[in-house]
């Protein structure tokens, strides 16, 4: 079954929260993210790797949020890669190619 997610917003739309805290569940190989705001999301592992560049075998050995300002979440893997991944990409759909 296939789920669609309606909260995201479109490009440029969604409104900033502080992320609260990021974890990464090994049985949904997803990444749940809360906000201060109160909304969740989770966000599959594998967009991740694809926005980010990582080796398909790469596996997560840590996932922290800064302290200081709180607008993304880094993930560390086991091949030393690192993914760094924005508020907005969690909480806004990605842009539409436009055709003219």
């Amino acid at each position: 079954m296939k789920t669609i997610n309606t909260i995201k917003k479109l490009f440029g739309k969604a409104s900033w929260s502080p992320v609260k805290h990021a974890r990464y569940l090994d049985w949904e190989d997803a990444f749940d993210v809360e906000f201060d705001d109160g909304l969740s999301f989770l966000e599959p592992h594998k967009t991740i790797k694809k926005a980010n560049k990582i080796s398909a075998d790469a596996i997560p050995v840590r996932v922290s949020v800064p302290r200081k300002f709180r607008t993304h979440f880094k993930i560390t893997y086991d091949n030393g890669q690192t993914a760094e991944v924005s508020w907005s990409f969690v909480r806004e759909l990605p842009p539409t190619n436009s055709k003219k």
